[in-house]
């Protein structure tokens, strides 16, 4: 019986930190998709803005990605989850699509 229930214990904590790793992700992406999205800054001050708060989240690894299309963006962010034991389930992706601020009338 001591077993099964450790084993549901460090099943619950193992998915607790994984849903705070979705968390984290989706949220820098939307900070990210944001400041590109508002005209605040290059692509690249973004770019490293979310994965400062991918990092400070403590998303291990993070990278993200900023697409253009035609009047909006898309910003994916990878990384990997703080996983106690990782049965390839750390891998973390997340995106936010914002459409671009207009500047001419």
């Amino acid at each position: 019986l001591i077993p099964v229930l450790m084993l549901v214990v460090l099943g619950t904590i193992q998915a607790g930190i994984w849903l705070y790793a979705r968390t984290v992700a989706g949220q820098a992406a939307g900070a990210a998709a944001e400041q590109v999205a508002w005209s605040r800054g290059s692509d690249g001050d973004a770019a490293a803005m979310g994965e400062r708060i991918a990092a400070s989240g403590g998303l291990q690894g993070a990278h993200v990605r900023i697409d253009r299309s035609a009047g909006t963006v898309r910003v994916t962010v990878s990384g990997r989850a703080p996983l106690i034991v990782d049965f390839g389930l750390g891998t973390i992706v997340e995106y936010a699509l914002m459409p671009l601020e207009r500047t001419n009338p």
